[in-house]
């Protein structure tokens, strides 16, 4: 670890990086990430971007009646890296989950995949004006 960073006083406890967590900003992180990744990324002309929904297993409270976490996310298939995600409500499902995910991201040219839930009228619209097929 020295080679990469000085730590005089030892590696940070777990609850000074939580603290540092706690502080970041998720929507500046994320578009942050997104700035630095695009030269990474490049074009996605003629990549296969499938979208997908999935709850992530143990994400639950039941105690605080806290559901499981539903993320729907956007994947570049040829750099196997994540595009994008999107939370979904808990009142709510993929089908708005999807615009919202397409919104945040630059599409044009690629081919998207999605599942038989995610096939709506205003969800392929998205997908046409994003530029995208």
């Amino acid at each position: 670890m020295s080679e990469f960073l000085d730590l005089p006083n030892g590696i940070p406890s777990d609850d000074t990086f939580r603290r540092v967590f706690e502080r970041i900003n998720p929507q500046e992180l994320e578009r942050a990430l997104q700035q630095w990744l695009q030269p990474l990324l490049g074009s996605l002309v003629g990549e296969v971007v499938p979208i997908d929904g999935k709850t992530l297993r143990g994400s639950y409270d039941r105690e605080k009646g806290i559901k499981a976490l539903n993320l729907v996310t956007a994947w570049a298939s040829e750099q196997q890296l994540i595009l994008g995600q999107n939370s979904v409500g808990d009142k709510s499902n993929e089908i708005r989950a999807i615009p919202a995910l397409l919104e945040l991201l630059d599409v044009t040219g690629a081919i998207i995949t999605i599942e038989a839930m995610g096939t709506q009228t205003e969800i392929a619209g998205k997908i046409q004006e994003k530029k995208a097929d």
